[in-house]
């Protein structure tokens, strides 16, 4: 949930950090290094936030959305650097609040009370 917010941030804030960036160093045309990585940075937190809870859910339709939202998201931002598609820029917003929603949503009405009604135990049985 906290990676899906944070990522959720990063992509409302991004508009306004070019603008601040192009009024102080109006001669710059190349964005830093660090910035060019982080959108691969919060996709790694959110796999292994998506996978931590898809691991503990206890509803089996929660793994398919948590898992569709992250593999939309990804190739989103996978475009964005590579460009094959013409994708709106807004398009990315859709399943970064969507995992925001389905975390909150798992986190409240989708968590197990007791041992025996998690998914992993479910597998094993």
């Amino acid at each position: 949930m906290l990676a899906s917010s944070l990522c959720l941030v990063h992509c409302l804030i991004t508009p306004f950090l070019f603008i601040a960036q192009a009024q102080i160093a109006c001669c710059e045309t190349s964005t830093p290094f660090w910035w060019k990585i982080l959108d691969y940075v919060f996709l790694v937190i959110s796999f292994f936030a998506i996978y931590w809870s898809a691991k503990t859910t206890s509803k089996q339709w929660m793994k398919y959305a948590l898992w569709s939202c992250w593999f939309f998201l990804s190739v989103i931002i996978i475009n964005e650097k590579v460009n094959v598609l013409h994708i709106p820029e807004y398009a990315i917003y859709i399943p970064a609040i969507s995992l925001v929603f389905l975390h909150l949503y798992n986190k409240k009405y989708c968590q197990c009370q007791e041992d025996k009604c998690c998914a992993i135990h479910q597998k094993s049985k």
